[in-house]
């Protein structure tokens, strides 16, 4: 018996030796790095600094695009003026035309009237001067001497007054004719003139409305230029943002996976002091098993830490699974034309699935998803959790919860995995909890 009592003291201080305080590191993994306080605090203030100015960026760009609209209104108005010059130009274009032919028309009958009454006036006097040489004047003495009866006498002199009578009534009525047709043709030259003049004036308007038009043009050209800069200087704000997010969430990640790693090196430490206290008291049996952890990734912090690592790759329809980005497929639409097909990356759920690969297995399709946890109000919503957009037709896009206001997600078509704020319109009602 003192032989066995000495063995198991022997083994026992070999146990002490392999157990004790000062052999955890045979057990226990090298501690990972522990950010400290000022720098995690560094990093958030960086990260704040940087969503202010994309909040003032925002602005910035949501006053300019309301500026754009309304350029772009005036625009529209402006172009629907110069229609408008252009078919009252075409209307007095026509209208000077007829005008014009209509003034052709009264000077041709103008003079058609004073050629009718010279012709008039030139009979009149040949019929004059033919009466006097026969001595047939009206009133002549031969015409009645020539007669060979008083009854005859009587017939030639009314003859004579009828023909010369009907011939100076005939001049009348052509000088009466001039005279309305030399009226005409003053009032159609008239309106002529003025036809020319109101043609003048809508050639000018017409001028006027492109002029205007090509000014709105330029105008929101300029603006829409600025729009693009402004664009451009969000996106570069927003990427440094990003990347100051994802440097908070990695500190923070960096702190948690130490946390978790003391909290470990505390369990195998008790578990080796239980030990070496049983070999101490000369207890026997097997060593209690080491306590059951969850799998690996299977933290909140795990999962978030997976869908940061791959920010910046692109959007693919189709894309992702639980070991990574993979190509995109085709879907006859909108990711087709962005060669999403050709692609390799995630789409919305294919990062969830992905993130989430340590704890569960998640198909392929966001309303599935939404449907795979406990589901929590959004008022309740915590880090970590599922958020799912969509409707009457169903879920169409889902994001990771980061906390603050913030989402990781795969966005759509010509876009990539990004941080960006959670956006309201058109939120489903409850987040998806997966973890606690």
């Amino acid at each position: 018996m003192p032989r066995a009592r000495r063995g198991l003291t022997v083994s026992a201080l070999t146990l002490v030796i392999l157990f004790g305080a000062g052999g955890t590191g045979l057990a226990a993994p090298p501690p990972p790095p522990n950010p400290s306080d000022s720098d995690i605090n560094s990093s958030k203030a960086e990260a704040n600094a940087k969503a202010g100015e994309v909040g003032r960026l925002t602005n910035q760009l949501a006053q300019a695009e309301q500026k754009l609209s309304q350029l772009q209104d005036d625009v529209e108005l402006k172009q629907e003026e110069a229609n408008k010059a252009l078919v009252d130009l075409q209307s007095a274009q026509d209208a000077a035309a007829q005008a014009e032919n209509d003034a052709k028309a009264a000077r041709t009958e103008a003079d058609a009237a004073s050629a009718a009454i010279e012709k008039a006036r030139a009979d009149l006097k040949t019929f004059a001067a033919a009466s006097f040489q026969q001595g047939s004047t009206v009133g002549s003495l031969s015409a009645y001497l020539s007669a060979d009866s008083p009854k005859d006498m009587l017939a030639r002199a009314q003859l004579l007054d009828a023909v010369g009578g009907d011939r100076l009534n005939a001049l009348d009525r052509l000088q009466q004719a001039q005279t309305e047709k030399s009226n005409k043709d003053a009032a159609a030259r008239k309106a002529a003139e003025i036809a020319q003049q109101k043609q003048d004036a809508a050639r000018q308007a017409k001028a006027s409305a492109d002029s205007a038009q090509s000014a709105a043009i330029a105008a929101q050209d300029s603006q829409a230029s600025q729009n693009t800069q402004l664009e451009k200087n969000k996106s570069d704000v927003e990427q440094q943002l990003y990347a100051a997010q994802a440097k908070v969430n990695g500190l923070q990640g960096q702190r948690q996976r130490y946390q978790d790693w003391l909290a470990e090196k505390q369990r195998e430490d008790d578990e080796r002091a239980r030990q070496a206290a049983l070999g101490s008291s000369g207890g026997g049996g097997r060593p209690a098993s080491k306590p059951a952890s969850g799998p690996a990734g299977s933290s909140i912090e795990a999962v978030i830490a997976r869908a940061l690592s791959k920010i910046g790759l692109p959007y693919a329809w189709g894309g992702g699974n639980a070991s990574g980005p993979t190509r995109g497929i085709r879907d006859g639409g909108v990711a087709d034309r962005y060669g999403d097909y050709n692609k390799i990356g995630f789409d919305c759920s294919g990062l969830m699935i992905y993130a989430f690969a340590g704890v569960t297995s998640l198909p392929h399709y966001s309303g599935y998803q939404y449907t795979s946890g406990r589901r929590v109000p959004l008022s309740q919503m915590r880090r970590g959790d599922m958020l799912f957009w969509g409707g009457a037709g169903g879920i169409h896009h889902v994001a990771l919860y980061l906390g603050g206001g913030q989402m990781i997600e795969a966005p759509q078509s010509g876009l990539r995995v990004r941080i960006a704020p959670v956006r309201y319109g058109g939120i489903m009602p409850y987040a998806t909890r997966l973890i606690g």
